[in-house]
């Protein structure tokens, strides 16, 4: 494959990625995974594997309504790596452990996300937003 090739095949899976998300289809974001997928969360720990992936999909499906606009990806030139920088819209709808009490609150939050991808299906996310922020605004 020639690199521009490359590049256009991961930003094509980056972005099924995320339509996946918004579709709230935990099935289709699994299918752009590996099976030994590294999920590095914002303040949490790595889980690895889609099982483990899945789980947190369902718990935060549970805790959180949330979509992402103003998507814009980017990626390596060997594309094997990408980013992506996005705002989370979302409600807190259960209360998450550790957590302030839900009540239905609104957030808007920027947030980004990096990928590492072997044979065209991601291989690590790691994701980050500010804690502080969505802390502030669900209180």
């Amino acid at each position: 494959m020639t690199r521009d090739v490359t590049r256009d095949v991961t930003r094509e899976t980056i972005a099924r990625y995320f339509a996946a998300f918004n579709a709230g289809d935990t099935e289709a974001m699994l299918a752009e995974l590996t099976e030994d997928v590294e999920h590095h969360v914002n303040e949490g720990r790595i889980r690895r594997g889609k099982a483990l992936f899945a789980e947190f999909c369902a718990h935060m499906s549970r805790c959180y309504r949330e979509t992402l606009t103003d998507l814009v990806i980017f990626t390596g030139d060997e594309g094997d790596r990408a980013a992506a920088e996005f705002v989370v819209n979302g409600t807190y709808l259960e209360t998450d452990a550790g957590l302030p009490e839900a009540r239905g609150q609104s957030y808007r939050l920027p947030a980004g996300s990096f990928f590492t991808l072997r044979q065209g299906r991601i291989a690590r996310i790691t994701t980050y937003y500010n804690l502080a922020d969505w802390l502030g605004q669900v209180r």
